[in-house]
């Protein structure tokens, strides 16, 4: 995945709002006016010959008011009219870089305090996506009609975004091994470097055992059976084209010999082989592949992630867990609730965005809802072309009616 690293300058000049009191006995004496700030945001980028047209969403993060401005192209400035508050700034485009088309994308947050901000946020180009994006994520799971959990039938749908033949072979799924909702301050920490992960899943294949159709998708599925037949709220996934190896006996799983098994080469959960979805969508998802002379081995050994948080008692505890590269990333989604979100734990070039099931922690409402990519028009041969800007926020319907509620169509 080929990337470039450019500089987002935000100069942000900001006129302090004030208060006038007014001491007429013909005005009520308290009454206060606040005049809004000023944001200044300028845009450069090493090599870049020309801004397709940059959007720059600013929101506050107390009321979650939002703003949204796109630059005309050949514009390089914007100024925003906005109040005190605590902002946070997200940045989506295309530039031009020696004649090549790519995605612009960058974060960053302040608070509006005085008279005069400047804020400086790298701004990350990648260009678009040459291969599978993550479609729909079902990890809510269901609930039966007596109201009990049913712990399966939850699934990935990974689809072919381009016009060309892609293979499924040795492609890894991930779980991120922080959460959304809280943030612990771990050190190190790099989110521009590497995605931090408690479980890896790596697809079978040599290389071209698996081949994927433009427009078409592979399903891995926690358990690629017909769930109907134990509940009749639940979807058959009989025909997945992966399942979740797992031999936890309180999942109840039965493995089915048609379908080829993930490995799963790295996990924190008690059982070797299990991986197991948040069903309250607190944590996020990548997909990636191996380069050139790297493979599970090579990642098991030089991968390694150690990092210490202080906990709260205030003890420092070391932790040891795996990170993937952020170039071997291809495609990834961030996930929470509106209430709890804290941060997003992917780099702005791979999801500056989250979405979600449900509005709050534990949220009754989510059981039986996915996440789904939202469409942007047709390909050539008449399948879905799905919308990918590297923003979840942007790219993802929320509480959606999951695409396999009535089985597996192609």
């Amino acid at each position: 995945m080929k990337k470039r690293v450019l500089l987002l300058s935000l100069a942000a000049a900001l006129v302090k709002g004030f208060t006038v009191t007014s001491c007429s006995s013909d005005d009520d004496f308290g009454v206060t006016a606040k005049q809004n700030g000023k944001l200044a945001l300028k845009f450069t980028g090493e090599g870049v010959t020309e801004f397709k047209g940059i959007t720059v969403e600013v929101m506050e993060l107390n009321t979650g008011n939002i703003v949204v401005e796109t630059l005309k192209p050949g514009e390089t400035t914007f100024t925003f009219d906005i109040p005190y508050g605590s902002y946070k700034i997200t940045a989506n485009g295309a530039v031009i870089i020696a004649n090549e088309e790519f995605r612009a994308t960058g974060v960053g947050q302040t608070d509006l305090a005085s008279a005069t901000q400047s804020l400086t946020i790298p701004l990350h180009a990648q260009k678009f996506h040459e291969d599978f994006i993550i479609e729909e994520v079902f990890f809510t799971g269901v609930r039966t009609p007596d109201n009990k959990n049913y712990n399966s039938s939850r699934y990935f749908k990974i689809t072919n975004n381009t016009n060309k033949v892609l293979y499924a072979d040795q492609l890894i799924i991930a779980q991120s091994e922080f959460l959304t909702t809280d943030d612990k301050n771990p050190t190190p920490y790099n989110v521009n470097m590497s995605f931090a992960v408690k479980g890896v899943m790596v697809l079978p294949g040599t290389g071209t055992q698996y081949p994927v159709q433009p427009g078409d998708f592979i399903v891995i599925a926690d358990n690629a059976i017909n769930h109907k037949e134990n509940t009749s709220t639940a979807f058959d996934l009989h025909n997945a084209d992966f399942e979740f190896p797992s031999t936890n006996p309180s999942l109840g799983q039965v493995d089915n010999p048609s379908v080829p098994n993930a490995e799963v080469i790295y996990t924190q959960m008690g059982f070797s082989d299990m991986f197991f979805l948040h069903n309250r969508g607190f944590e996020s998802y990548a997909i990636a592949r191996f380069p050139v002379g790297e493979n599970k081995d090579s990642f098991l050994s030089k991968y390694k992630y150690d990092y210490t948080y202080v906990n709260s008692a205030g003890v420092v505890k070391p932790v040891s867990a795996y990170a993937i590269p952020n170039s071997w990333i291809i495609d990834a989604e961030n996930n929470s609730v509106p209430i709890e979100f804290i941060h997003i734990l992917t780099s702005a070039s791979i999801d500056s965005g989250w979405t979600s099931v449900g509005a709050t922690n534990s949220d009754a409402n989510r059981f039986g809802k996915s996440v789904r990519r939202k469409v942007s028009g047709a390909m050539s041969n008449g399948k879905n072309l799905y919308t990918d800007t590297n923003n979840s926020s942007n790219d993802f319907t929320k509480d959606a009616v999951p695409s396999l509620k009535n089985g597996i169509v192609h």
